[in-house]
């Protein structure tokens, strides 16, 4: 389940999905971009969304200003699987 939030930009997290806009695709879905870096640059936060590399969005925010993201769940830890101590032969009969 996801979870689309308002908080203020000193809030907003690596890994949040920010609105980009429609740009050249109309799909709705595909306007939410992952946001992969958070500078802070006088006074400002620069949010940054897309991919290392290519064009990225960047977003300039007051850190005070509302923004809306998309949140995922923190995923829950794995469970440690209990090893087996069967002792049983491998196919061996006497």
């Amino acid at each position: 389940m996801t979870n689309k939030i308002t908080l203020t930009a000193a809030e907003v997290l690596v890994g949040d999905h920010i609105y980009s806009g429609t740009g050249a695709n109309a799909h709705p879905t595909f306007a939410w971009e992952t946001i992969t870096q958070i500078k802070h640059v006088d006074g400002l936060i620069l949010i940054v969304a897309g991919r290392f590399g290519n064009a990225n969005d960047e977003f300039w925010f007051e850190p005070d200003e509302s923004v809306t993201v998309i949140r995922y769940p923190a995923p829950e830890p794995e469970k440690p699987v209990a090893k087996s101590h069967n002792k049983h032969g491998h196919g061996h009969s006497t």
